[in-house]
């Protein structure tokens, strides 16, 4: 039976109850919010055999980054064909489904575009537009996020049902290739429309933090306490925005007492609260913060992940973790890992052979404390690093450890160079960047004053 879902499209679906639920799904698929697999739970009881929910399942397993749920993938593919092959489907439910083949088929970028040629086809569905913009986001694809949602966004408008996700999605895509002016003015606007938008909300938050407004991004977040509160586990990552702030302010107690009672308040395995807990508690090292035992917690269930090979940025938080919490065997078994998937076919072989392994290396190194080696092998994965994925803001630990690791192997003037780079990226200074600004101007001024002729001892 073919019904119209919230957008105005034709669905294959037995009856109205699913197409409800499904609808329910969508919109808290959008708004990140924690009742999303129980709404499509229900679809599904409503209708069995509906492959959009089926393949949607799918693509929200690979999201997740967890070896177990590649399983779980595949059995939604076959039953999302085998429906598809019963009793029909539209183009766009084709679409998502032969999208998550090609994922499974180790080409996420194809699955990516496969989902864009649908939505030029059906440009008001919003679903397909998040899809599009969350696996772009997973490959570090900031250019296509915003290309995608551009195409598409003359036929949206405030009658939408969600026009405010929308909105939030194409601040976060601004906000990701630099134009932070407007990122800020369309994310404040997408909440007036979805006050329930944690994706538009931490854009702004975003933007303040690469504008080095960071006061202005604490009160951003701490006068709209409700504005996560609705959410899964992205709920963290809001809460990790808030503490980069206040480590910015060099407010240390306020940043612990956020990373225990927040952002690790619940102990989760899920790679992206692993990562929040791990690039924080790096950040807290660079700075000379004695971090205690949290770093135990991170490396117990990052040694589980060791071997799970899905998504390279993963990875490289795991390592960390393994690697400060003094977790060896389990490093090494990420590493051989690493090494395993570079060697396959695919588009996360190619990431895991560009950026992966050297940064691989180069984090180890790092916690070896030869510094040299480490900034030689940092360096060398820094230009590839945007597509492990994750956000300007998310990657920038690998960044701030690249260039400690040139300044406290003496190599002043090429760890200026990259906060140059890093300033130019961000479009202001941070705490961070005056800091070691500051520390490679008085080894420069060393460097000058060793190598001045007239300090040179003369021969008697």
């Amino acid at each position: 039976m073919r019904l119209l879902d919230q957008f105005g499209y034709e669905l294959t679906a037995e009856n109205m109850e699913c197409i409800s639920s499904w609808n329910a799904t969508v919109g808290a698929f959008l708004a990140h919010g924690k009742e999303t697999p129980v709404h499509l739970d229900q679809a599904l009881q409503h209708d069995p055999q509906f492959a959009l929910g089926h393949a949607a399942r799918g693509l929200f397993c690979l999201l997740l980054g967890r070896k177990e749920l590649v399983t779980t993938a595949k059995d939604c593919l076959t039953i999302a064909k085998t429906s598809l092959k019963e009793r029909g489907g539209v183009d766009r439910e084709q679409a998502v489904v032969r999208s998550l083949s090609a994922w499974l088929n180790g080409w996420p970028s194809e699955s990516a575009e496969i989902l864009d040629t649908a939505l030029r086809q059906h440009p008001r569905d919003a679903l397909l537009l998040k899809l599009v913009h969350a696996i772009r986001f997973v490959m570090g694809d900031a250019a296509g996020m915003r290309h995608s949602i551009e195409t598409v966004f003359p036929e949206y408008d405030p009658t939408h049902p969600s026009f405010g996700y929308v909105l939030g999605c194409r601040s976060f895509a601004l906000e990701e290739t630099g134009d932070y002016r407007m990122a800020e003015t369309v994310g404040r606007e997408g909440l007036e429309y979805a006050p329930d938008d944690a994706w538009g909300l931490h854009s702004v938050a975003h933007v303040h933090d690469m504008t080095g407004r960071m006061e202005e991004g604490i009160k951003w977040l701490e006068n709209q306490p409700d504005g996560w509160a609705h959410c899964n586990n992205f709920g963290y990552h809001v809460w990790w925005h808030l503490a980069l702030m206040y480590l910015d302010r060099g407010d240390i107690s306020r940043v612990l007492s956020l990373y225990d009672e927040e952002i690790r308040r619940d102990h989760t395995d899920d790679y992206r609260d692993i990562s929040n807990g791990v690039s924080l508690l790096m950040r807290l090292e660079l700075e000379g913060v004695n971090v205690g035992h949290r770093w135990e917690e991170l490396a117990q269930l990052s040694d589980k992940r060791a071997e799970d090979g899905c998504n390279v940025f993963a990875d490289l938080h795991y390592l960390l973790a393994l690697l400060n919490g003094g977790k060896r065997l389990g490093a090494e078994r990420l590493m051989k890992s690493l090494h395993t998937t570079s060697a396959a076919d695919g588009d996360l072989a190619r990431i895991a052979k560009d950026a992966g392994q050297p940064a691989a290396l180069g984090l180890e190194q790092f916690r070896l404390g030869n510094y040299g080696s480490a900034f030689m092998h940092l360096n060398t994965a820094r230009s590839n690093m945007p597509r492990i994925g994750g956000s300007h803001a998310q990657r920038d630990v690998f960044e701030r450890m690249t260039i400690d690791a040139g300044i406290r192997a003496g190599l002043a003037a090429d760890a200026q160079k990259l906060l140059n780079e890093r300033m130019k990226l961000r479009g202001a200074l941070d705490r961070y960047a005056e800091q070691r600004f500051e520390m490679c101007e008085k080894m420069l001024r060393a460097e000058e004053i060793m190598g001045a002729e007239k300090l040179r001892a003369t021969p008697a």
